[in-house]
């Protein structure tokens, strides 16, 4: 199917928007693509022509089994050209995004499996996010918690959930990544801070707005 940049933008939105088999609201897609609910409305109905959503005015929007395959198709680009940027051309993780936002949209088939190849088939981008394979599918990702839940004391960081510019940035000066192993020293009841201790660094202290955002499994 030959879909246009903003019907491809507006089809991850909503496998990004999307659990299980609940429906993505017109309101929910609209603020997340920043656009106005009855814009929203008039995709929709062009998506539901060519068969890549469900759609029932009231009853909100789900992806067709064509749909999350394109969303998947979409979603393996991207990743895989952040990895790229990241591994290849020395792009911190916070400056690939919107990089890789362009570049998803190329959608050579044989460039993005010989991309893939490159890098050695990553199964996560430098995020902590998993790839899809060639054929859609996700590797089952191991048993992970966030950093304000978790119980062991030695820790892998092993995804970030918030992915915003500033928040990638701060971790970024804190000498903070995937694979960056920790140690929790203190958890300060007054204002769920926590310290912890980085190889070969000083102890921090980081805010439970940042821990809670920190993915981390026991060392």
């Amino acid at each position: 199917m030959n879909l246009s940049v903003a019907e491809e933008n507006y089809i991850k939105s909503i496998y990004k928007l999307q659990e299980g088999d609940n429906a993505v609201t017109t309101n929910a897609l609209a603020y997340e693509l920043d656009t106005k609910p009855a814009s929203v409305t008039d995709m929709a109905k062009k998506l539901k022509d060519k068969q890549m959503i469900g759609y029932e005015k009231y009853q909100g929007i789900t992806l067709s089994p064509e749909g999350r395959k394109a969303a998947l198709q979409i979603v393996r680009r991207h990743r895989l050209w952040e990895c790229f940027l990241v591994d290849k051309l020395s792009f911190s993780w916070e400056e690939v995004h919107e990089l890789a936002e362009e570049l998803e949209h190329v959608r050579s088939e044989k460039l993005i499996n010989r991309l893939s190849e490159f890098l050695g088939n990553p199964v996560i981008d430098p995020h902590g996010d998993p790839i899809p394979d060639a054929n859609g599918k996700l590797a089952k990702p191991r048993p992970q918690t966030s950093l304000d839940q978790a119980n062991a004391r030695r820790l892998v960081v092993t995804a970030v959930t918030d992915q915003s510019t500033s928040l990638l940035a701060f971790l970024n000066a804190k000498g903070i990544k995937l694979g960056t192993q920790l140690e929790i020293i203190a958890h300060y009841e007054y204002d769920n801070s926590i310290e912890i201790k980085l190889r070969h660094q000083p102890a921090i202290t980081i805010s439970e707005q940042v821990s809670k955002h920190i993915m981390v499994r026991p060392l």
